[in-house]
């Protein structure tokens, strides 16, 4: 446990944002000659779009990059305790969801905040990863498996990481709750059946 300064809060978490905030779908679908991504499929600039717009090698690109960007911030702030590795993780995923590079939009956070949790505790990391991928490969909805990953991170903050003030829980539970406010329009889609699943071209 380590003593949170206001100086060094603030200092973390805009670390976190502004790395957060680099746009790696937009910057990769211009790249890709796919031009505004933002333009196309769903609208998103994350991985899931970018596999319908660029396909795989560039969706591929997309989730790691924006896996760094949660994780880079986190690294450096938990080299001084975890508690500031959760505040450098809030700050990435913030910028991600509102980045000032694209006038405070962005995407669903979904990928930074599982980079993020990887680098802040490896087996919380592993355990999101496995429960996205085992939701996917049984429902194939991308929007579904971010939904449940996210809901199970809190949990498992709760009995695996020691933290007397529950700072990296409130952090995480926070965060769940960002993903989910961001998944609104998918929540929807999902309720009268009519989400897009992996690997298919959104009309």
């Amino acid at each position: 446990m380590c003593e949170l300064t206001s100086l060094m809060i603030i200092g973390y978490l805009l670390v976190g944002y502004l790395l957060g905030s680099i746009p790696f779908g937009l910057i990769f679908g211009k790249i890709s000659g796919h031009g505004d991504i933002r333009a196309q499929g769903s609208g998103n600039i994350g991985s899931t779009n970018m596999l319908r717009v660029a396909g795989k090698k560039w969706a591929l690109l997309t989730l790691l990059a924006d896996g760094v960007k949660g994780a880079v911030p986190v690294i450096l702030a938990s080299s001084v305790c975890l508690q500031f590795g959760a505040v450098a993780l809030l700050g990435a995923v913030l910028g991600h969801m509102f980045s000032i590079l694209l006038k405070f939009k962005g995407g669903k956070g979904v990928a930074t905040t599982i980079g993020g949790l990887i680098a802040l505790s490896p087996i919380i990391g592993a355990v999101v990863c496995l429960v996205w991928l085992a939701t996917a490969f049984l429902t194939r909805y991308s929007s579904l498996s971010a939904l449940i990953a996210v809901l199970v991170a809190p949990v498992l903050v709760f009995f695996l990481i020691d933290d007397i003030n529950n700072i990296v829980l409130f952090v995480v539970s926070f965060i769940a709750m960002l993903v989910w406010l961001k998944h609104h329009e998918n929540i929807k889609r999902l309720l009268k059946g009519e989400e897009s699943k992996i690997g298919r071209k959104k009309s």
